[in-house]
């Protein structure tokens, strides 16, 4: 039976995968197959290259300041560049493939087809208003998959978070986020060939008046994705929900936060998790 694992964006949030991923192994629940979109995706591809978590949640530090960090320069050069943020972002995601492509050579590789786990790494290209996928699997069908792209270039399309990073011009293709589309994408692991599938999100905010515009954007943005994800709730076997919302998706400072919450909460419910995976079904 193979196990496949499904990580939803998240910003800096994406850290509480990482804890996930280290109960799941202490607790030998192996994965054979696994999707994740936007900070899912850095964390599918740096598990797959054969990264351990303790490395993973290094480079997720080490990287974050560069790919996820934003301050008064950002926000200067964005609006200098053309007189207005006419670019559809405020900085470039440049930074998050070139750290990817780095910790890919390390690991000797370069393509996704020369990661050998399967994988798969949604995005959404403006230009035909449909989701891309970024795959390995040699057998997937349609002109939504994508089986020849670096590693660094597919998770940098998929982290294209709209409004904080230009769209990513690639091959005729305007990527951005994943998310718009698939963030959390369960039915991209059943196509991988899992039999059973974790799925892992993160808990919604109590709702309140918010003040700020950042505040509303993020508690709409939550509340639009919340609703798209219900046919990828469906698709799951177990869906891991963990409680990271004293974490923004930038707030860099919260990322060791992220990755003990993310370890603590799926020991809570390691039990469940393994009754549900390991069951066969009748």
């Amino acid at each position: 039976m193979k196990i496949g694992l499904a990580l939803s964006g998240g910003g800096v949030r994406g850290a509480a995968q990482i804890g996930a991923i280290k109960a799941l192994q202490e607790n030998n629940i192996k994965i054979d197959v696994i999707s994740g979109t936007s900070a899912g995706s850095i964390v599918a591809a740096l598990y797959c290259m054969g990264y351990t978590t303790e490395e993973m949640l290094n480079l997720f530090n080490y990287f974050a300041k560069e790919t996820m960090g934003i301050g008064p320069k950002n926000i200067y050069d964005g609006i200098k560049e053309k007189h207005g943020i006419l670019l559809g972002g405020i900085t470039s995601s440049l930074n998050i493939e070139k750290a990817i492509t780095e910790v890919a050579r390390l690991k000797g590789l370069k393509n996704i087809k020369d990661i050998k786990m399967p994988i798969s790494i949604p995005a959404t290209d403006l230009v035909q208003n449909k989701e891309i996928v970024f795959t390995n699997n040699q057998a997937a069908e349609g002109d939504y998959y994508i089986k020849d792209i670096e590693i660094g270039k597919a998770v940098r399309a998929s982290s294209t978070f709209p409004c904080m990073y230009s769209p990513f011009e690639y091959q005729g293709y305007q990527f951005v986020d994943g998310g718009v589309f698939d963030n959390l994408p369960s039915i991209e692991a059943r196509y991988l060939g899992a039999d059973k599938i974790l799925s892992i999100k993160f808990s919604l905010k109590p709702h309140k008046n918010e003040k700020t515009i950042y505040n509303i954007a993020m508690q709409s943005l939550d509340l639009m994705t919340e609703n798209l994800i219900r046919p990828s709730i469906k698709e799951s076997d177990y869906v891991l929900d963990i409680d990271v919302k004293d974490a923004k998706p930038f707030s860099i400072k919260k990322i060791n936060f992220c990755y003990e919450e993310g370890y603590r909460q799926t020991l809570l419910q390691i039990d469940k998790i393994k009754n549900v995976l390991e069951c066969n079904d009748n």
